[in-house]
């Protein structure tokens, strides 16, 4: 299951999973294009990036400070979920 977390400017939707296997939390963005999305996913703690599709260095760049910025804060938020939801 994912959570809505934050909505960028430029429409890009930045949602997080429960806690899963291993203390895991997964990061998707997808960001809304004309004929479909960008999408991208981040593995938390281990900021391992995968399934990059659409997102220029610069805009990872971007979401990676983001994502580094924002982890406690997403991290915690999937504890809770966790909890209500087992």
């Amino acid at each position: 299951m994912f959570y809505n977390y934050v909505e960028l400017e430029d429409g890009t939707q930045v949602a997080y999973s429960n806690v899963l296997d291993g203390g895991i939390v997964e990061v998707s963005i997808e960001r809304p294009i004309e004929l479909g999305f960008d999408s991208a996913r981040c593995m938390l703690p281990a900021f391992e990036w995968s399934d990059i599709d659409g997102f220029d260095d610069e805009d990872l760049a971007y979401l990676d400070s983001f994502i580094h910025n924002n982890a406690p804060l997403i991290l915690r938020l999937a504890r809770e979920a966790s909890k209500t939801y087992a």
